[in-house]
């Protein structure tokens, strides 16, 4: 499994970021001729937190590196060694792979409102339908699952603090854009919140 794992593990991660960001990010940029990546316009407590986004991610690259190259370097981690089983590998490669489908649709319904970030200068259109009749949240909510699905497959304490801290970013900037959206959308957006839970 572990010969397997350093194949599957590097190309998820190049599939989800070339699927999951940039290519949705080049459609609507193409679409629209806005530019959809709105991190750090501004000088709010929210460009602070997007700004810190990027470690959780290089962290994981770090360690998938050195697990694929180096199994010296990777004792450097700090395997959970009571959790690397099989069955419990195949569980995280499920959970990514469901999460990779569920980003990339949700993705898809949001259209031309896919941002990454909050971008005040371009109003979009407030996404109700398809994942978003589930989660308010929905890309979010699949990026959470890739994050502890790849904890799973490979348990560390690196990919361990990677998703925790992924996901106390991502607590804090949901509530921050859901401030940003009542304030675009009003009570149309209050109504769809009494409608819709925050994460499903």
């Amino acid at each position: 499994m572990n010969e397997a794992l350093r194949i599957i593990l590097p190309v998820y991660l190049l599939a989800f970021f070339l699927v999951a960001f940039l290519w949705r990010s080049y459609l609507v940029w193409k679409r629209t001729g806005v530019n959809p990546y709105a991190v750090g316009r501004g000088n709010k407590p929210v460009d602070f937190i997007e700004h810190i986004y990027p470690f959780p991610m290089i962290l994981i690259l770090l360690t998938t590196l050195a697990y694929c190259v180096s199994p010296l370097a990777y004792e450097y981690a700090v395997p959970i060694t009571w959790l690397d089983h099989v069955s419990i590998q195949i569980a995280g490669l499920i959970l990514m792979g469901f999460a990779l489908v569920w980003t990339t649709m949700a993705q898809m319904q949001m259209g031309n409102a896919w941002r990454i970030g909050i971008d005040a200068e371009n109003r979009t259109e407030l996404v109700e339908k398809g994942l978003f009749g589930v989660s308010r949240n929905p890309i979010f909510l699949g990026m959470r699952v890739a994050l502890f699905g790849f904890f799973l497959a490979l348990p560390n304490a690196m990919t361990l603090v990677s998703a925790a801290l992924a996901d106390v970013l991502m607590q804090i900037q949901v509530r921050i854009e859901e401030e940003f959206l009542t304030g675009q959308h009003g009570d149309k957006y209050a109504e769809f919140c009494g409608q819709v839970r925050r994460w499903i």
